[in-house]
């Protein structure tokens, strides 16, 4: 790990991916473990947010400080299967904004191709969590971090949250985008031909959604 790559140590996290690695899982399973991941690694990755006290208030006995988030808050899924992270998500931040944002990988060149953009033109945020499941080849990863710094997001103000990268993916993202914290519950060392990482989970979205053929 470096100062802008965390990957979970927790055994809770561990017991999660590993289960959502098996293939018998229901979808109904699969999105409760997503669900479940997002909530422990959107944990994680906040840790160290700062805060403000806003307002005295009561407890039953005596007057205290209030406990206040300082940051903005946004939230970034990466469609499709970035929405699977976003109820974890929003558990821990309820009030923040969801910026909507779609890329598919085009199947021969393996590359990212934009096909749908919610971004505010002026993004009135602190940091912004970036959500999607599965970090592959690290291109989507890479076409993401681009559009948001092109709004206006600085990268030290970006932390891209997946359950499962591939070391080629983590190095990929960390050559372009150095000032970009990752947050990862996993990484594999292989990724096949195809594109997919080995062992893996498998297409995300296809599991979240039940639509593999």
């Amino acid at each position: 790990m470096t100062q802008t790559l965390f990957i979970s140590k927790h055994p809770i996290v561990a017991t999660k991916v590993s289960q959502l690695r098996d293939v018998s899982q229901s979808p109904k399973q699969v999105r409760q473990l997503v669900n479940e991941l997002s909530n422990l690694l959107g944990y994680e990755a906040s840790a160290n947010l700062a805060t403000v006290s806003k307002k005295s208030l009561m407890s039953p006995y005596e007057a205290y400080e209030s406990t206040d988030l300082k940051e903005r808050i946004a939230l970034v899924p990466v469609l499709r299967s970035g929405l699977g992270l976003v109820d974890g998500f929003l558990e821990l931040f309820p009030e923040a904004p969801v910026f909507h944002l779609g890329l598919f990988r085009e199947k021969v060149s393996l590359q990212p191709v934009e096909y749908y953009n919610k971004l505010p033109h002026n993004p009135n945020v602190d940091i912004c969590f970036v959500l999607d499941p599965i970090i592959a080849t690290g291109n989507t990863a890479v076409a993401t971090i681009n559009i948001l710094k092109e709004c206006g997001i600085p990268g030290s103000h970006i932390r891209f949250v997946s359950i499962l990268a591939s070391q080629q993916g983590v190095t990929q993202l960390q050559k372009v985008h150095p000032d970009v914290t990752l947050h990862l519950g996993a990484v594999d060392e292989t990724l096949d031909a195809h594109g997919y990482i080995r062992p893996g989970v498998g297409d995300a979205g296809d599991r979240l959604f039940s639509t593999a053929l």
